[in-house]
């Protein structure tokens, strides 16, 4: 480089305001410096402004201007060269005549580009050194690095745990010595010293801790982003302090106005330590770009994000000797995350899942999250199938709006990363899952985190017992101190499900102290599970009331082991109603006997009905006789159940008719038989086999015989004889002795009767 024409150009520079060519020069010069500053706007100091230009204290400001631009535009030479030559040769000035009035200008900063106005002779022209946009606060006013605010100045806030700080302890990294010994270095002779790691891995934090450790009382300038920096150097110029800087994401610095090598090499020459921060992805994408250049003098300091088991052991002291529940969190609950990130997102990732329950927001996908969660808080940590949480996430009544969104939709956004880093579920293999261990930390410290239902206890338990994965009197100790809490809440749910715990333990008489107590506080489910127990040990009339309880609230199980012991009680009480002479007791009995496979005891049941005339045991007189094939008797009996009115008996009796329309005839010794058998009991004064024996007769068309064994029947009590008597008067169109037999029928009850004369009978 030519530097005796850069002097030369600068001193006639500096000479020539108020020439004629100054404009011309001015402007071409301009023009060059505009082009230079567009390629790459860091590159160039400031241009000294025009109306500065003859203030001689500016002569080295032209100089380094000049030299620069050379360096960057090897064609600015000729233009020189041509300044030179047209600009006139700085000589002496003689005194001049004292003016009319002496014309002083000054003007003082600004890089603005632009003709000045001047008028008659101008002397004494001062020019003070160009100012930047944008004013830089007093260095006396700036905090020392041990007043630093770690939060105000780029720490991420963590949860607050009460008395004590707002940020937890700092836990010392691996790499503070290295950033150190960086620093130590850069203190001696100024620098950058740049701390380099991926997004969440402390970096900040770190940087500060070791500001804060080095030499006390050293202040520290952290500017906002988007401040002219390029002031720095003036302001502390000539001041005996140490200063530093703190450019927290370093990438937000940089630029016009920012940090580049030029304004770093003035900074170190004042031995001003510049500490910085910087993600490893915006590192590399910007030292491809004109303006990263200053990267290249920066004295990396590389942060991993997982912490190494010293760091961990180290960690789990500081845990152990300050009992912050903080890092006590992060000793069990932090991952390959790392603990800086466990620390910063515990709070954002708590928040996003909490406010996703509204139905407008992601309800399904937050129950499904709070199944993981709640199954976790029972003690199922380990693998947990996606069937189950879908299972269980159903069950909460206070999330509403699930409906709008679709099972498929709430996984996706259950298992979808946040910050690059964390999911809400994490997958453990296959389609098997468990709650973010961060969520499941920071349930125990959220008091609006409603407690753990009953049924999801109940889910859990169920699943402790078949998984051998889990030890079930460790997650039943559990549920008891949930279940025993809630109760003295006044949660009556909560005693029956400490009766079903004590139960599964093999606790009976603990289990039944329990469903007791549900059952009297009004939980129909208790009153079942009452009930079945003291049936089972042959307390049924016990149980009784229990039952019932239950089988009105909709319990089946219940109503069937009530209705059995009321049928055992039934049968009990019939039987004595049948020794003492009762017919319908008799049949009921008998039914009751039939029911359960009895037949000979329920044809014996039944004959006692018969022999006290109990006329509504036709029916089942007639079962009997089909299960034994008798269709004969069958066929009587049904006759007279029809006529009585009894649909079954007609529907059979129609059926019995037509086969017998489309089939040979009766065998005559099984007609014999039956004749025989009714005939017999006939004799012996029983009422109703009487008139079956009539019936019988009269199906066989000796009606003449028929009658008297009607009339037999009808003074023997059955009103199935006076019914057939009128049949057949009917029969021969005795209308008149019809109706009165009709009448004596219908007085003994008989319902065919009733109906014949047109009476109700319902």
């Amino acid at each position: 480089m030519d530097e005796e024409l850069v002097e030369r150009a600068a001193s006639a520079l500096a000479h020539a305001a108020g020439t004629e060519a100054w404009s011309d020069i001015w402007g071409r010069l301009a023009e060059r410096y505009r082009r230079v500053q567009n390629d790459d706007a860091t590159l160039l100091p400031a241009m000294p402004d025009e109306r500065d230009a003859d203030e001689p204290e500016l002569l080295p400001t032209w100089q380094t201007f000049l030299r620069e631009l050379l360096e960057h535009d090897p064609g600015t030479a000729d233009e020189l060269h041509s300044l030179a030559g047209e600009l006139p040769a700085p000589t002496l000035a003689e005194p001049p005549p004292d003016p009319p009035a002496a014309v002083r200008n000054i003007v003082s900063g600004g890089t603005t580009l632009g003709p000045v106005i001047q008028a008659n002779a101008i002397s004494g022209i001062t020019i003070t050194a160009a100012g930047f946009p944008g004013a830089l606060p007093d260095p006396e006013s700036w905090p020392t690095a041990a007043d630093l605010d770690p939060i105000a100045f780029g720490v991420r806030p963590t949860h607050r745990v009460r008395l004590h700080p707002p940020l937890p302890p700092y836990v010392l990294r691996d790499r503070d010595h290295d950033l150190d010994a960086a620093l130590g270095r850069a203190r001696e002779g100024g620098g950058l010293v740049l701390l380099l790691g991926e997004p969440f891995t402390g970096k900040s934090r770190t940087a500060l801790a070791a500001m804060a450790r080095g030499p006390a009382g050293r202040r520290v300038f952290a500017p906002p982003r988007g401040t002219d920096l390029r002031g720095l150097p003036a302001l502390l110029q000539g001041r005996p302090e140490r200063y530093l800087i703190w450019l927290d994401d370093l990438d937000e610095h940089l630029g016009e106005g920012g940090l580049e090598p030029r304004l770093l090499a003035q900074l170190a020459a004042l031995k001003v330590v510049v500490v910085a921060t910087m993600r490893e992805d915006v590192y590399d994408a910007c030292r491809a770009q004109p303006g990263g250049r200053v990267l290249d003098v920066a004295h990396l300091v590389e942060l991993a994000r997982q912490w190494s088991p010293a760091e961990r052991e180290r960690l789990a002291r500081e845990a152990a000797r300050t009992g912050d529940q903080r890092l006590i969190g992060a000793v069990s609950a932090s991952g390959p995350e790392g603990v800086a990130a466990y620390l910063a997102l515990g709070l954002p990732l708590w928040d996003e899942w909490w406010r996703a329950r509204r139905a407008d927001r992601h309800p399904r996908g937050h129950a499904l999250v709070r199944a993981a969660l709640d199954l976790a808080r029972c003690g199922l940590t380990g693998r947990l199938p996606m069937d189950l949480l879908l299972k269980v996430h159903e069950g909460y009544a206070d999330v509403t709006g699930m409906e709008r969104e679709s099972a498929d939709d709430a996984r996706a956004w259950a298992v979808g990363r946040r910050y690059g880093l964390l999911r809400l579920l994490d997958r453990v293999t296959g389609d098997t899952w468990r709650a973010a261990p961060i969520l499941v930390e920071a349930t125990g410290r959220h008091e609006e985190l409603p407690d753990v239902p009953g049924p999801v206890w109940g889910c859990a338990l169920e699943v402790a017992r078949t998984d051998g994965a889990y030890d079930y009197a460790e997650i039943a100790a559990r549920a008891r101190v949930a279940f025993q809490r809630a109760a003295d809440a006044g949660d009556t749910s909560a005693l029956h499900n400490l009766g079903l715990l004590a139960d599964s333990l093999g606790e009976g008489d603990e289990a039944e102290r329990w469903f007791r107590r549900a059952a009297e506080a009004g939980e129909p489910q208790s009153a079942g599970r009452l009930g079945r127990m003291l049936a089972e040990r042959g307390e049924g009339k016990s149980a009784e009331p229990f039952l019932e309880t239950a089988a009105e609230a909709g319990d089946t199980e219940a109503a069937t082991l009530l209705g059995k012991l009321l049928r055992k009680r039934a049968a009990r009480w019939l039987k004595a109603g049948m020794e003492g002479g009762s017919g319908e007791a008799a049949h009921l009995f008998g039914d009751l006997q039939l029911g359960r496979g009895d037949v000979d005891d329920a044809f014996d049941s039944y004959l006692r009905a018969v022999d006290a005339g109990y006329a509504p045991v036709a029916a089942s007189m007639a079962r009997v006789n089909q299960i034994w094939n008798d269709n004969e008797s069958a066929t009587v009996w049904l006759r007279r159940a029809a006529d009585a009115g009894d649909v079954w008996a007609s529907s059979v009796l129609a059926d019995y008719v037509r086969k017998e329309n489309h089939t040979e005839p009766r065998r005559v010794e099984t007609v014999d038989r039956a004749l025989d058998d009714i005939h017999y009991g006939a004799e012996r004064g029983r009422a109703l086999d009487a008139t079956n024996l009539g019936v019988l007769l009269e199906e066989r068309d000796r009606a003449d015989e028929a009658r008297p064994w009607y009339l037999k029947g009808y003074e023997l009590g059955d009103a199935y004889g006076a019914f057939r008597l009128a049949e057949l008067h009917k029969k021969e169109g005795d209308t008149a002795e019809a109706t009165a037999w009709y009448r004596k029928a219908a007085d003994l009850g008989h319902l065919g009767a009733k109906r014949a004369l047109g009476e109700s009978y319902g």
